[in-house]
């Protein structure tokens, strides 16, 4: 299948006082058209600050963005300002996390779609309207006509988060990238927002990355999963396979973490112990080491080696030091009964 994005040792670092924030450091994979990828892991596992790097949002900061990220056989790392800036809205798009701080306050919600439209289409104000107020409807914003010469602070938090997506969806992306896009809204709506992305992505093959902490979206959206902790990926599967045969202890905790609505618990949630890394300072090793507790079962000192990203079953890619059948073992004996 042709990888229509691929990111190969993705590295974004950042420079502070207090030493180098490694946001990022060393990921790789990729995504072909017409499938899904969700990144899963706590805050602060770089799972946003890869969707900025691939939209060239770094760009004029501190970062100190490396590797290749290669959309459609195009190096985005060596484009000009101005080629990327045309890529964006039309070949790739994102819904950011926070749509107040996206949305410009001065312009109504009509005016910033509108210029999203006529950027990359040669049409008039009047046709342009009409595409708009379709896709507020779409999405789920009641009287779009209306709601067309409103601004971002008179809609509510969800409704901003609606617009934020129309406003992504509007030029039908080849790309699409969703930081944590139903957060704010609820259940009906949130099954409303993932329906119309699979419409655009079953109309147009786009390609989705689906950035969530939500394992629920995941396992009803994506195809496969990657999953993030202390800038690395830990974990890379098909999402039948990540969700049925977890092969990290990290996602076993993130697991066993998630309420089930389909039956009966009778002990209580298991939340991961401890907290996350500090980028600046990633324990030796195992950066999960300090909270991970199986590592008895290492075949190798946790907190000295730093375990490779390998091949654990077909199709399935694990971060562990943790032998591949001993795992298995775990996970059936202990973990599997919990979930």
């Amino acid at each position: 299948m042709n990888k229509f994005l691929r990111i190969n040792d993705l590295k974004v670092h950042f420079p502070t006082d207090d030493g180098v924030v490694k946001a990022v450091d060393g990921l790789t994979f990729d995504l072909a058209k017409g499938t899904t990828l969700g990144i899963v892991g706590e805050s602060g596992s770089g799972k946003s600050v890869t969707s900025l790097a691939i939209m060239g949002l770094h760009r004029g900061s501190r970062a100190k963005v490396s590797g290749e990220i290669w959309l459609d056989d195009i190096d985005l790392l060596k484009t000009t300002d101005e080629e990327i800036r045309a890529m964006r809205g039309r070949k790739m798009a994102m819904i950011f996390q926070d749509p107040l701080s996206a949305m410009h306050p001065y312009y109504t919600i009509g005016q910033q779609l509108t210029e999203a439209i006529r950027v990359h289409h040669h049409v008039s104000k009047k046709a342009a309207k009409v595409t708009v107020v379709d896709m507020l409807a779409r999405v789920g914003i009641p009287s779009p006509d209306k709601r067309f010469d409103q601004y971002p602070h008179e809609f509510s938090g969800g409704m901003r988060q609606r617009a934020m997506i129309a406003m992504a969806l509007i030029n039908n992306p080849e790309l699409l990238i969703a930081d944590e896009p139903t957060t704010a809204l609820d259940v009906t709506v949130q099954a409303q927002i993932l329906d119309l992305m699979r419409d655009l992505q079953k109309e147009f093959g786009s390609a989705i990355i689906m950035i969530t902490h939500d394992l629920g979206v995941v396992a009803e959206i994506a195809d496969d999963v990657l999953v993030m902790y202390g800038g690395k990926c830990v974990e890379y599967a098909e999402v039948d396979d990540a969700f049925h045969a977890p092969d990290h202890p990290y996602t076993w905790g993130l697991m066993t973490s998630m309420p089930r609505l389909d039956r009966t618990r009778l002990e209580r949630l298991v939340p991961v112990a401890g907290n996350p890394p500090s980028l600046i300072n990633i324990p030796p090793g195992c950066a999960f080491h300090p909270r991970c507790t199986f590592r008895e079962f290492a075949s190798a000192p946790c907190d000295q080696v730093v375990p490779e990203l390998v091949q654990s079953y077909p199709k399935h890619d694990s971060r562990c030091l943790i032998p591949a059948p001993k795992r298995a073992e775990l996970f059936a004996e202990q973990i599997a009964p919990r979930l």
